[in-house]
This record gives C-alpha cells, sequence and structure tokens, in this order.
C-alpha cells in the first residue's frame, strides 16, 4: 500500500540532522509564577535524547521578559522600552540558569547566544555568527538563543523568536523547524477568537507553507507574548525559503519531539515547496529591513519573476531611500508589490541618473561603471511565485 504525500513528507523528517527547536514564553512561563521549570527540564531532557541519535539541536528560547516580570514583581507586561528591557535583563539570568540545569542532568553543556537583527543584517557578523554556533554543536554543545531584549530597539530587533528562530534555521541551513507552543498546531479556526475555545476548528495535518488559504486561519498573541500563530506561519514561509520543513506542535505532549523525528503526525506539518537556495541568496533572502526600494516596469517585473534575470537600469522607474553600494534594496512593480530584493551594484544617487537608461550608457551618465546591471541575477532572490 502506497503512502500519503503527508506521510512521505513525516517520514523524511527522520533524516534531519540539524534541527531549530523554538519554545514560546506561553509554553515556558505563568504570568504569576515566571518560569515553568518543570516543562523545561522535560524538554531539556527529550532535546538531550535526539542528541544521543546524532542530532544536532539549537533551542530558540523565549521567556526571559516574562520571567523578568515575575521576578520583579509586575503585574502586567511593561509597555515602554525601558521598561521591557530592564525586564528582559532581569529575566534573562533565570532563564539561561533554568536550561543549563535542565541539560546539565543530561550531561550536556549549553550556551547563551544573543541576537539582534543587525547580526544578520551585516554581512561579515552574518558569517561569524554561523561560523560560532556551527562550532557549538560540532563540539556536542546547545546554544540556546534568544533575541537581546536588553539593548534591541525597535530599528534592530526581530519582532518575536518565531522570526529569530526561521532566520537561524536559514543561517544553519537546518532541515527542520520545530515551534513548540500551547496549541497543538494550526487549527482551521484560531480558538483564541472563540473566547471558551468553542469555536476553536479542526487541526490542519499538513499544508504547503506557501499556501494563502492558512492567511485566514491564523490570529494574535495572548497578552504576555509578542508572536501568534500569524508570525509562527510567517516563520513557516521564511525558513521554507532555505528549503526547511516546519512542525506547529503542542509543547505540553511529552514526547512530542521524539514523535514528530519519527515520522509521526504530530501538530501541523508546513512544508516548504521552494528549491534550496544557495548560501549567500538565503542570506539575502531573510533579510527583513531594506536600505532602498526600486520600483520596476511591467518588463522588468515579468522578466525578473520569471525569468530570474539581473535587474538592469533600464525597467527601472522610481528609486527610494538611501543607501551604498553593496546595501540591500527591494524591487517593486508598479502596484507596490514586492517582488524581489538584493544588493545593489550602484548607490542610491548614482541609481537616480541611470532611470531607464540603457546599460551601455552607464559611463557617459555617471563617469564610471561598476556593473552593467544594478542587481546581477546571483545577487538578487525573486520572493514571489511566477505562476
Amino acid at each position: 500500500m502506497s503512502q500519503t504525500p503527508e506521510a512521505r513528507a513525516r517520514a523524511r523528517l527522520k533524516d534531519a540532522r540539524t534541527i531549530v527547536v523554538k519554545v514560546g514564553s506561553s509554553l515556558l512561563t505563568d504570568p504569576r509564577d515566571g518560569l515553568a521549570r518543570g516543562v523545561i527540564e522535560r524538554l531539556g531532557t527529550e532535546i538531550a535524547a535526539l542528541l544521543d541519535t546524532g542530532k544536532r539541536v539549537l533551542l530558540v528560547s523565549s521567556g526571559a521578559v516574562v520571567e523578568g516580570i515575575a521576578r520583579l514583581g509586575l503585574s502586567r507586561r511593561p509597555e515602554t522600552m525601558h521598561e521591557l528591557q530592564a525586564a528582559a535583563a532581569v529575566g534573562q539570568m533565570g532563564l539561561i540558569e533554568a536550561w543549563e540545569q535542565a541539560f546539565s542532568q543530561a550531561d550536556r553543556h549549553t550556551a547563551l547566544v544573543l541576537l539582534t537583527h543587525d547580526d544578520l543584517a551585516d554581512r561579515q557578523r552574518y558569517l561569524n555568527a554561523r561560523a560560532t554556533l556551527a562550532t557549538l554543536l560540532d563540539v556536542g554543545v546547545v546554544p540556546v538563543i534568544n533575541e537581546n531584549d536588553s539593548v534591541a530597539t525597535d530599528e534592530i530587533r526581530f519582532g518575536d523568536n518565531d522570526t529569530l528562530a526561521a532566520l537561524v534555521t536559514n543561517l544553519l541551513q537546518a532541515e527542520l523547524l520545530v515551534v513548540l507552543t500551547d496549541i497543538d498546531g494550526l487549527l482551521s479556526v484560531d480558538p483564541r477568537r472563540g473566547g471558551d475555545g468553542s469555536a476553536a476548528g479542526e487541526l490542519i495535518s499538513c499544508a504547503a507553507a506557501s499556501d494563502t488559504r492558512l492567511d485566514a486561519m491564523v490570529g494574535d498573541s495572548g497578552a504576555f507574548g509578542r508572536g501568534g500563530m500569524i508570525t509562527k506561519l510567517q516563520a513557516a514561509r521564511l525558513a521554507a525559503r532555505s528549503g526547511a520543513n516546519t512542525v506547529l506542535a503542542g509543547g505540553r505532549t511529552e514526547g512530542a519531539l521524539q514523535s514528530i523525528l519519527a515520522g509521526e503526525s504530530v501538530g501541523t506539518l508546513l512544508t516548504a515547496d521552494l528549491s534550496p537556495l544557495d548560501a549567500r541568496k538565503r542570506w539575502i533572502a531573510g533579510q527583513l529591513k531594506a536600505a532602498g526600494e526600486l520600483r520596476v516596469d511591467a518588463g522588468a517585473a515579468r522578466a525578473l519573476v520569471s525569468k530570474g534575470v539581473s535587474l538592469l537600469p533600464v525597467g527601472v522607474t522610481a528609486v527610494s531611500g538611501e543607501f551604498s553600494r553593496g546595501d540591500l534594496v527591494r524591487c517593486l512593480d508598479a502596484d507596490g508589490q514586492l517582488l524581489a530584493q538584493g544588493l545593489s551594484n550602484y548607490s542610491s544617487k548614482d541609481t537616480q541618473q541611470l532611470l531607464g537608461v540603457d546599460s551601455r550608457e552607464i559611463s557617459a551618465r555617471l563617469g564610471f561603471c561598476h556593473e552593467p546591471e544594478l542587481i546581477h541575477r546571483d545577487n538578487l532572490v525573486v520572493l514571489v511565485d511566477a505562476g
């Protein structure tokens, strides 16, 4: 008897060697008591068991802010940036202590890695972070990763640890992202919208991460968290750009991680239906902030999406933002839809002088010519489907 497509996709999860496990604050914490140490100890034991089978696991852990709230005796989540950063600084001490204790029971070491968006946006820091994390994995250490909330500002923060987990998945070229939360997976109706949960629908067992029908099924976060199911879906789509599958599952069920890696039907599997990108393009695709934008005409838009060609100045109609050569810029069509993003060969000032210009005229306009393309196809990633 032949397997179903889902069964085949689930079976392939057994082969995942590098796995990113993200655990949300709703699972790890209680608004009144801070950290749920029993849950942390159990997950530490389960992750250690995966390591014993030869898997490489990176842990992205939320919970620092909530732990800080509990330690400081606050009745609600702070609203100002400096209060949130103070709570994160206090809570991070308890969070890493709890994980270190949990893994030490299995004779495993942990390493605290705090990241901001700038660490992954800068190419050199991106490569340094990847090398450090890879080395930790090679020596059997579990990296415990969190956003550096105590110093991050609105301009340099990821926004939620779901996004951070997806970017770490891209960074290490992990085959699988597992997001553990207090819900069993993606439901056809968000249970939080029903108040008492009576409106909850059926569990979506398997779907393509890119399936737009999933957008209507996600909702907002709770009072103490930044991310909801919508950010988890977005994270799955971001992870899919590097060919990684994502499983959204309930973390309160004992042995959930082992069941997922055994190919069992646990939670929601969101499959990657895009071809894996090479390391350079993976970095480009994962950038969340751009220095500028280029508007392209209909012909250039079609060529970018359907043929994956370089962007020439003749097809660009407008430029916005201030950027230098080598900065990341986004390509939009005439209606403002994001088509692609890549590394510009020219500054915004120079690009402004090249709008609609044939590449053969670049030297005459600027007095020099770096490249005949504004963005070479090797430094360009298309973000929409050709269909």
